[in-house]
């Protein structure tokens, strides 16, 4: 099972996801929590500029979405935390894993600009910072 956590930087998706995995982990041994932070550090994808262009982020979206799959393939559980803002993968995810449930995190912008975790959205209100994007809420499917 695979619960993808969305919403933009500072919503709280990871504080969230951590509290799930608190939660869920001692039901099910087979849990793990699969956080944008942690894979973009581990694959190395958070140095260059081009990591967070639409395509930077796209390519990373696909990778988030295919180590959910392997370990889909294994019967493990899996939350999810990422800004990815892609419809396609979301459909694809829907389509390729074995149980599938997304969350739309939703914060208002002037509480993520007081949280400002990673000082994104000061930057971005100086004009020093580009790669900010809006996130648009997830298509519900019924």
């Amino acid at each position: 099972m695979i619960i993808w956590l969305v919403g933009l930087s500072g919503s709280g998706k990871t504080t969230i996801g951590r509290e799930m995995y608190k939660l869920w982990k001692p039901h099910a041994p087979n849990t793990v929590m699969v956080d944008g932070d942690d894979v973009r550090r581990i694959l190395g994808c958070d140095t260059e500029p081009r990591d967070y262009t639409m395509e930077g982020r796209r390519n990373l979206a696909m990778q988030y979405a295919e180590i959910c799959l392997w370990l889909d393939e294994q019967d493990i559980n899996v939350i999810c935390c990422t800004i990815s803002n892609f419809e396609d993968i979301y459909i694809n995810n829907r389509e390729r894993f074995s149980k599938y449930y997304q969350v739309f995190i939703d914060a208002p912008i002037e509480l993520l600009k007081k949280r400002d975790p990673k000082g994104l959205y000061s930057r971005a209100a100086a004009g020093t910072e580009t790669r900010v994007f809006r996130l648009t809420p997830p298509t519900t499917i019924t």
